[in-house]
């Protein structure tokens, strides 16, 4: 196995010991038709008092098409006025071809957990930087890590900001209950939801993996970034 895809599933393995430290993981309706790890396809969801929902995308298409994804989001509870926390990688054998991370802001584009995030990549500047579109610069911050064509020696990099980042959040997090309306937090994390929504690539990509189109429609409209009912 490639040195990058051993450090990603590392990574992967990373979220969910993470998760399944500090949540209860939950079977979110409707979720399980795309919980298929015998066809290289996970997705699994925690939930506890300060986080709404963790959820874990994998598509593992490294024997059929030489790429490996991964998809992971954090959102707080509507009363937990904490950022979102963003991780998206994608990688052939050889390099990560696209890498994103970022703390969004929930209601309050100073928080205290996006200074810190600030502070985590003050340092790292990628190579090459991919130019966002207007539904991703609606909700990331100007600090977003987004690079692509990444370096081998970017790689552990990208892959330890984001670990030390994970342990920052979900310990920051605690601290946050209670700090916000909750009509305003709803509206932001569907405004969130609604612009990632509007990313045309995820699908795409999922697509020309091989998973089945009606399901990524399906899952990219209902599951990855659902929006909260009132």
């Amino acid at each position: 196995m490639s040195e990058i895809w051993t450090q990603l599933i590392n990574c992967k393995d990373t979220f969910i010991s993470a998760f399944n430290n500090v949540a209860t993981e939950i079977e979110e309706p409707g979720l399980a038709a795309f919980n298929q790890p015998e066809n290289g396809w996970i997705n699994r969801v925690w939930s506890n008092d300060y986080i709404r929902r963790a959820h874990i995308d994998v598509v593992d298409a490294r024997d059929t098409k030489g790429i490996w994804m991964m998809h992971v989001c954090i959102f707080p509870h509507l009363h937990n006025d904490a950022p979102i926390f963003g991780f998206d990688v994608i990688a052939g054998k050889n390099k990560i071809t696209g890498a994103f991370h970022d703390f969004s802001k929930s209601v309050k584009t100073d928080h205290p957990m996006i200074q810190q995030y600030f502070d985590s990549v003050e340092d790292f500047v990628p190579k090459k930087q991919r130019e966002l579109p207007e539904w991703a610069t609606n909700i990331f911050t100007g600090k977003m890590l987004a690079a692509s064509n990444v370096k081998p020696e970017e790689n552990a990099t990208i892959i330890s900001i984001v670990e030390e980042n994970l342990r920052m959040y979900l310990d920051a997090i605690t601290q946050y209950n209670h700090m916000c309306d909750t009509d305003e937090c709803l509206k932001a994390q569907n405004y969130y939801c609604e612009n990632q929504q509007k990313n045309p690539h995820t699908p795409a990509v999922m697509k020309s993996l091989g998973l089945p189109p009606e399901e990524v429609d399906l899952f990219c409209k209902d599951m990855l970034f659902p929006t909260v009912q009132q």
